[in-house]
């Protein structure tokens, strides 16, 4: 009785999350909070095949418990009272019939449904994406790419181009050529507050999952960086020219921006790059 009890307590568990991954994937957009758009599919493939064993595990025990004797109720009235059978004689030990052993029976199901926890946090608290305060805590990373003297590919034609934070920062730390003098470009992310005044525009890159977040800075600089401070953690587009001599001692692989347009926007779909 008690292995059916833990075979229904690991159903319940598989449906429990694999519901909560297809809740997250497939019903709303939560997922993108912790891992890349292109996961999407394997979250969905993953919630579908734990549905489904949760519900071909019930249905097994089910089956079990019908076919065991007594139809998985123990031993009928008639039977159990009889002086010859095995569960009416006491152990030599145990004068009361109890087992020993019960306390360690019931143990597992209890722990087992502890498993809940991350399935209840996922569905009712469902955390945040990271931002400006893992920002605000993380070094700017702007990975050199490979090769000696790395080479881009061309700017596209636009103005202002849109670009990324990520792309940007690389472009204009590692691309000797410079070809974002001059150019109006368009950034989006969230405020942070610099160290001695002023402040960055902050997104995180993530490769996979929010655990290998990388954060990417830029300095905005300019009349409309001080008349339009937007507070920390808000969502801004940011419209300006990269100021080549921006780069300090201090912030040596964080370019800096002359921003001619700050303007407030609701935080987009995809909170990362």
């Amino acid at each position: 009785m008690v292995a059916a009890v833990r075979r229904e307590v690991q159903a319940i568990l598989l449906v429990l999350l694999g519901t909560a991954l297809l809740r997250i994937s497939l019903f709303s957009d939560s997922y993108l909070r912790y891992v890349r758009a292109a996961l999407q599919p394997y979250l969905v493939a993953t919630g579908v095949v734990l549905v489904l064993l949760g519900v071909a595990s019930a249905v097994a025990t089910v089956r079990a418990l019908r076919t065991s004797p007594g139809g998985g109720f123990g031993p009928g009235p008639a039977e159990s009272s009889r002086p010859d059978h095995p569960d009416h004689q006491a152990a030599p030990d145990d004068h009361h019939g109890h087992d020993h052993h019960g306390h360690s029976h019931h143990g597992g199901p209890r722990i087992a449904w502890l498993l809940t926890l991350p399935v209840l946090a996922i569905v009712l608290v469902a955390p945040p994406a990271l931002g400006s305060y893992t920002a605000q805590r993380s070094e700017s990373t702007t990975v050199k790419p490979a090769g000696t003297e790395p080479t881009f590919p061309p700017l596209p034609a636009g103005d202002p181009l849109s670009m990324t934070l990520a792309s940007f920062d690389v472009r204009a730390v590692w691309d000797t050529a410079a070809p974002l003098r001059g150019r109006r470009v368009k950034l989006v992310g969230f405020a942070t507050s610099r160290k001695g005044g002023g402040w960055y525009l902050t997104r995180l890159t993530i490769s996979c999952c929010a655990a290998d977040a990388l954060t990417s800075k830029v300095e905005i600089r300019g009349g409309a960086a001080t008349t339009q401070v937007p507070p920390p953690g808000s969502w801004v587009e940011v419209v300006g020219v990269w100021q080549p001599d921006g780069q300090t001692a201090q912030d040596d692989t964080i370019p800096a921006l002359t921003a001619a347009q700050v303007t407030r926007i609701p935080e987009p779909r995809d909170p990362y790059e």
